[in-house]
C-alpha cells in the first residue's frame, strides 16, 4: 500500500486539529485541550528546537567547507545578502501600499480599541518593556551582539543563532584557510556529523502529523476558550486588517516569489511551491522559521536540486535574518494602529517604517511571536502609540502562521536563485523526485 505524502499527513493533522480544537470550545472542555493536548505539540515544538542549533552550526561548517574556495564564499554571501535585503524592502513596501488603500483601522470603533486595550495591558507592558532595553542600546549594538562572547553560552539558546552562524563561518573559513590534509580528518567529522543530524531530523519529521494535530487543536481551544461566541465577534471585528496582512503574505507566495525566481532561474510557478509544500506546512503550523529549517534544508536540496554547499549556507543565514513575512506584517501594522488613533502619518514617517522594520528583521528571533517585539520598535520609532499594539493582539498568533510561511518561501526561494546564478551548471545536480522527501 502506498504511503500517503508528508504534506498530505499535515494538511490532515492541521484541518482535524482546528476541527477538534472548536468541538473542545463548543463543549466547554477548552481547559482539557490545553491540559492534555497540547502538551505533545510542546515535546514536538521542542524536538524541532533541539536539533535547530547543531543542525545550524553542522551544516554551515559543512557547507562553507565544501566551497573549498574563499573567493567563492565571498561572492555567495555577498549576493545572498543583496537578495536578502531586496526581498525584505520589497515586503515591506507591499504592505504600506496595501494598508494605506484598504485603511483597514479608519473602522475601529473607540468600544473595542478600549476592550482590547484592557484585555492585553499586562502583554503589552512586557512586550513594552522589552522593546525598551533594546531601543536604549547603541546604534550598533546588534553588530556588538552578533559576535559571541562564549560560544559555549551561545550554544545554549536558540535567540543566539546569529552568534552561533558567526561562529560557524569563521570556523568554516578558517577550514577553508588551512591545508586540506591538516583538516582531512575534521572535515570528515563534520560530513558524518552533518548525515547523523539529518537522520535525526527524518526521525522527528515522522511525528510531524501529530504533532501538527496537537498544536492546532490547544492553539483553538485557547483562543476561543469556553465562549466561542466572543472569539467569533472578536475574529469578526479584526477581520478586515488580518484580511490586509494575509493579502499582503499570499502576493508575496504566489506573485513576487514565483516571477523573482522565473526571471533569474526559468522554473516555473508549480514546480517551485508543490517543491517546498511540506515546509510551508511546516511554517505555518509551527510559526517558527528555524524549527521548520530541517524540513526547508530536505525540500530545497531533493526536490529543487539546490546544492548542499548553497543550501547549508543561505537556509540558515536567512532562518534568522530573512524575515519577509514578518516585515510586511511590521508595515501593515504600524499604519493600521495609526489609523485605529486616527494618526496621519508621512511620507518621510513611512520611509522610516521601512529602514526600521528592514533592520529589526535581521535581529528578529526566528520563533513565535518574535515579531510583536519588534514592532514596537517599529512604532516608537513612527512615533505610534505603544498601546496600539493590543489591538493587533488577538490575531496575531494565527497571522504569524501565515508570515511564517512566507519567511520560509523567501528562504526557499532565495536559496534556489543563488544556487543557480552562483553554481555552475555543470556542477549542478539533477533534482530529485517531489516523493523523495515525503516518502
Amino acid at each position: 500500500m502506498k504511503r500517503i505524502p508528508l504534506h498530505w499527513q499535515i494538511i490532515f493533522g492541521m484541518v482535524l486539529g482546528v476541527a477538534v480544537g472548536l468541538a473542545f470550545s463548543l463543549s466547554g472542555n477548552a481547559a482539557f485541550a490545553i491540559d492534555w493536548i497540547k502538551p505533545f505539540g510542546t515535546i514536538f515544538i521542542n524536538l524541532l528546537k533541539l536539533i535547530a542549533v547543531p543542525l545550524v552550526f553542522v551544516s554551515l561548517v559543512n557547507g562553507i567547507t565544501s566551497l573549498t574556495d574563499i573567493s567563492k564564499l565571498s561572492k555567495m554571501g555577498s549576493r545572498t545578502m543583496g537578495i536578502y535585503i531586496f526581498t525584505t524592502v520589497v515586503a515591506i513596501s507591499l504592505g504600506l501600499v496595501l494598508v494605506n488603500i484598504l485603511e483597514p483601522g479608519s473602522g475601529f470603533s473607540e468600544e473595542t480599541r478600549q476592550e482590547l486595550s484592557e484585555k492585553f495591558a499586562t502583554d503589552t507592558q512586557k512586550r513594552s518593556e522589552v522593546a525598551a532595553a533594546v531601543k536604549d542600546q547603541s546604534p550598533l549594538q546588534p553588530i556588538v551582539d552578533m559576535v559571541p562572547g562564549n560560544i559555549f553560552l551561545s550554544l545554549t539558546d536558540n535567540r543566539n543563532m546569529l552568534q552561533i552562524i558567526f561562529f560557524a563561518v569563521l570556523f568554516g573559513v578558517a577550514m577553508v584557510m588551512i591545508d586540506g590534509q591538516k583538516v582531512k580528518t575534521l572535515k570528515n567529522f563534520f560530513d558524518g556529523a552533518n548525515d547523523v543530524i539529518i537522520q535525526m531530523v527524518n526521525i522527528i519529521m515522522k511525528f510531524a502529523p501529530y504533532g501538527v494535530f496537537a498544536l492546532l487543536t490547544s492553539l483553538i481551544a485557547d483562543f476561543a476558550g469556553e465562549d466561542p461566541a466572543k472569539a467569533w465577534e472578536l475574529l469578526v471585528t479584526l477581520g478586515y486588517y488580518s484580511l490586509v496582512v494575509v493579502a499582503g503574505l499570499f502576493l508575496m507566495v504566489f506573485g513576487f516569489y514565483p516571477l523573482l525566481v522565473r526571471f533569474t532561474t526559468g522554473m516555473n510557478f508549480g514546480k517551485l511551491l508543490s517543491s517546498i509544500a511540506p515546509a510551508q506546512m511546516m511554517a505555518f503550523s509551527t510559526s517558527s522559521s528555524a524549527a521548520t529549517l530541517p524540513v526547508t534544508m530536505n525540500c530545497v536540496e531533493k526536490n529543487l536540486g539546490v546544492k548542499e554547499e548553497t543550501a547549508s549556507f543561505v537556509l540558515p543565514l536567512g532562518a534568522t535574518v530573512n524575515m519577509d513575512g514578518t516585515s510586511l506584517y511590521q508595515g501593515v501594522a504600524a499604519v493600521f494602529i495609526a489609523q485605529a488613533y486616527g494618526i496621519d502619518l508621512s511620507l518621510v514617517q513611512q520611509l522610516g517604517i521601512i529602514l526600521t522594520a528592514v533592520l529589526a528583521s535581521v535581529g528578529a528571533a526566528a520563533v513565535p511571536g518574535a515579531g510583536v517585539v519588534m514592532l514596537i520598535i517599529v512604532l516608537e520609532q513612527a512615533g505610534i502609540p505603544v498601546d496600539g499594539i493590543a489591538l493587533i493582539l488577538a490575531p496575531d498568533r494565527l497571522l504569524d502562521m501565515c508570515r511564517t510561511v512566507v519567511n520560509v518561501t523567501g528562504d526557499a526561494s532565495v536559496s534556489l536563485i543563488v544556487d543557480r546564478t552562483t553554481v555552475k551548471k555543470n556542477e549542478e545536480p539533477e533534482p530529485k523526485s517531489v516523493e523523495t522527501v515525503e516518502s
